[in-house]
């Protein structure tokens, strides 16, 4: 029996990434890459605010498009690797991104620049490129 795939691998994680809301969508990323992490691409200093948003609060100006990329990404690369992977990818040095680290980029810089570039690289590394 055939199993049909996307043609790309991240189709179902970004209609996720889009149609789920917020304190899901959160608490979805925090199972996958915990919640210190998640409050670091906030960049907030603990867990709390990450624990308000789940319990419903209004996010800060813009942590949600931040979020909603890093669950993304969190989301497409654990379909195919598991968490384990997706800490080590979002800490780690990336080739693909000219050595920077991924998490870094998604809470210092603007998500409409470097998005495209980091979605770039997860698919590389899925691709095994």
């Amino acid at each position: 029996m055939a199993v049909l795939t996307p043609p790309r691998p991240d189709l179902l994680a970004y209609r996720e990434a889009t149609t789920l809301a917020f304190p899901k969508l959160v608490k979805e990323l925090t199972k996958i890459i915990g919640k210190k992490l998640t409050a670091y691409i906030s960049s907030v200093k603990d867990a709390r605010a990450v624990e308000r948003w789940i319990a419903g609060s209004e996010p800060y100006k813009g942590v949600e498009e931040r979020l909603r990329l890093a669950y993304r990404l969190a989301k497409m690369i654990s379909d195919h690797e598991g968490s384990r992977v997706v800490q080590a990818w979002f800490t780690g040095l990336n080739p693909e991104l000219n050595d920077r680290v991924p998490i870094r980029l998604l809470r210092e810089e603007d998500v409409q620049t470097v998005g495209p570039e980091i979605l770039g690289a997860a698919r590389a590394f899925l691709a095994g490129g």
